[in-house]
Order: structure tokens, then C-alpha cells, then sequence
């Protein structure tokens, strides 16, 4: 299989990557019916709390090792150093992030963003650029391979939903008519997903991400143009009060698609392997439920416990005069 190779223009210019954000991180969205912009939590972000971390927790730990192995100066630095105070937390961070970067850890991150790159290319019926490595045309003839089934119709879209207080990008819209997961015929539009790490634990969190997309309504940003890098654009903006006509205007449903299934594209960075797999968006859309559960009721932690208040039990004796 041949591929073209010429320039072109990187995933981050692509103008869905521009919403604004609040001080946390999270999309802030002018509300349907008009009003201040609305931090919204990432959807990765919200169903983050289904998901069992325990072995994401030690991998990053053994990354942190490996890391200091190769970089002695940073324990050097942390040598000597209080985890308990305020200070020397910050600094202990710091250092634990440049161990893990020292560790490769994030390499494998950026790589998938890269293959993000290429397979939108892809779809879009492109060359690859001329700096792609033999390893990357590799990839991309496993992923054109595997994913010929699919007819993509839309990539990056910004999706709302109110529901649950979510926002978030869906990597493509793809038509498909085939056997369903069952083997039985099914159609139309599909919620998919491109991921390029393991997926052998994630599947109830992926589940409820697409479960999520599919039942959202596209938000058009882009209709309140702000500057992202300037701190002042960007402060006037979370307090523009928003008339109702023109909020309700960024506003437009999704296409129909398929609430019951989506599609994960599994495509490991450097194996040349691509696979799809079916995921259950009902079973999804019932974590994304849960979900929103657990985050009322985290916000009420500092309720679940209070001083210990000591009160007299004796009885106060009248006087006799």
C-alpha cells in the first residue's frame, strides 16, 4: 500500500481545540438560555471517578522510579525535603513530574497524539506528511485496513450535555452497515473513538465516554471569539453576559446516531495493528449516571463529619438560699 507524503497542518491548529477555560481546566460554555459562560467538567474528567486507578497508580509510581534511576539529581534535590510541608510538596511535585518525563512516560502520549494527526488525514482521503516515518505509514496502512468499514462523517466535534454538566470532543462520526454486535444486521451513525494505549481495562470508562457524545448536542464556540491566550480577553469573557438569542444560536442537535453502540478503534502506537470492538452505550450511559452521583455526593464531604461537641450531662442542683 502506498501513501503520499506532504505537509500538512498539525492536529492543535484545528479550531475545536480553542474553547475557552476556566482556571481548572474545564470548557466554559454559555448556557442555552443565555447568560454568563458555565465551566463545564470534561467528560473524561466526570466519569473519571468510575474508574478503578489502582494500577494507573502504580504505573505511575514505577515511572517515578525509573525516572530518578536516570536522573540522580533530582533525588539529590528532593533529598532532605518535608512531603508534609506546603512548600517542599510543591517542590517534591515538580521533581516527581520531571522523574516521570526523564522516565519516558509521556512519549507514549505524545505518540498517540501523533497518530491522531495521521489517521485524520486519513479519513480525509490525504497524504502523509512528508516527515511520516516508515513505522508511522505502517500504522496508518493497519488503520485505512481495519477501519475501511467505516464512512467517516464528522472528526472533532464539541458536544454539550446538560444532563450531567459535560463537554467534550468525540473524535468521528462514522456511518457503518454491517453486522452488529450480536451478528445481526445493524446501520447508521456511530459515536467512535481512537485510542492508542491499552484498552484491556477501560472498558466501562470508554463506554460511558461515547455514551456520553451520543446523547449530547453540538456547541459552536466559535460564536463567542476569544483570544485564549490573553488573560485579559479571557477574564472580560467569563463575565459577558450572553443574550438568549444569541446563546441559543451555538446551539444545534447531533445528527441521529446510534445510542446503543459506538466504536472504539484500538490502534497501539508501533505494532502496525488496528482493531475495532463494539462498546454498550446503555450500559455507559448508566455509568455516566452513576457518575453524576458520586460527584453530588463527594461535594458534600465536608458535611459527613464535625467537631466533637462535649455538653454537660449534670444536672444543675436549685439553690437552697
Amino acid at each position: 500500500m502506498a501513501l503520499n507524503l506532504i505537509e500538512v497542518s498539525p492536529r492543535s491548529a484545528h479550531p475545536n481545540h480553542s474553547v475557552p477555560r476556566d482556571g481548572w481546566g474545564r470548557p466554559l460554555v454559555v448556557p442555552r438560555a443565555g447568560g454568563k459562560p458555565k465551566g463545564y467538567a470534561r467528560t473524561t474528567t466526570f466519569i473519571d471517578c468510575i474508574e478503578d486507578k489502582g494500577a494507573l497508580i502504580d504505573w505511575g509510581k514505577r515511572m517515578v522510579l525509573v525516572g530518578a534511576a536516570k536522573r540522580a539529581d533530582l533525588v539529590d534535590s528532593a533529598r532532605g525535603l518535608n512531603p508534609e510541608d506546603s512548600a517542599d510538596k510543591k517542590t517534591l511535585n515538580f521533581l516527581s513530574k520531571q522523574a516521570t518525563d526523564a522516565s519516558g512516560a509521556n512519549e507514549k502520549r505524545e505518540r498517540g497524539t501523533h497518530l491522531h494527526n495521521l489517521s485524520e488525514l486519513v479519513d480525509a482521503g490525504q497524504p502523509l506528511p512528508a516527515t511520516a516515518s516508515p513505522q508511522d505509514v505502517e500504522d496508518m496502512g493497519a488503520y485505512l485496513m481495519e477501519t475501511s468499514v467505516l464512512t467517516v462523517k464528522a472528526v472533532e466535534q464539541f458536544v454539550v450535555v446538560d444532563e450531567l454538566g459535560v463537554a467534550g470532543t468525540f473524535d468521528r462520526m462514522a456511518e457503518y452497515d454491517g453486522p452488529g454486535p450480536d451478528g445481526e444486521p445493524l446501520s447508521g451513525d456511530f459515536i467512535c473513538d481512537l485510542k492508542t494505549g491499552s484498552v484491556e481495562y477501560g472498558g466501562l470508562k470508554m463506554a460511558a465516554q461515547l455514551a456520553c457524545y451520543s446523547r449530547g448536542v453540538l456547541y459552536d464556540h466559535t460564536r463567542f471569539p476569544v483570544d485564549v491566550d490573553n488573560k485579559a480577553e479571557l477574564a472580560s469573557f467569563k463575565k459577558r453576559v450572553i443574550e438568549i438569542h444569541d446563546a441559543a444560536g451555538a446551539y444545534k442537535p447531533l445528527p441521529p446516531v446510534n445510542q446503543d453502540w459506538g466504536i472504539i478503534i484500538h490502534l497501539p502506537a508501533g505494532k502496525a495493528e488496528c482493531t475495532l470492538y463494539w462498546v454498550d452505550l446503555n450500559l455507559g450511559w448508566e455509568a455516566a449516571k452513576l457518575a453524576l452521583t458520586i460527584r453530588g455526593m463527594r461535594s458534600k464531604s465536608r458535611k459527613a463529619m464535625m467537631p466533637f461537641a462535649r455538653q454537660a450531662t449534670e444536672k444543675q442542683v436549685p439553690s437552697t438560699g
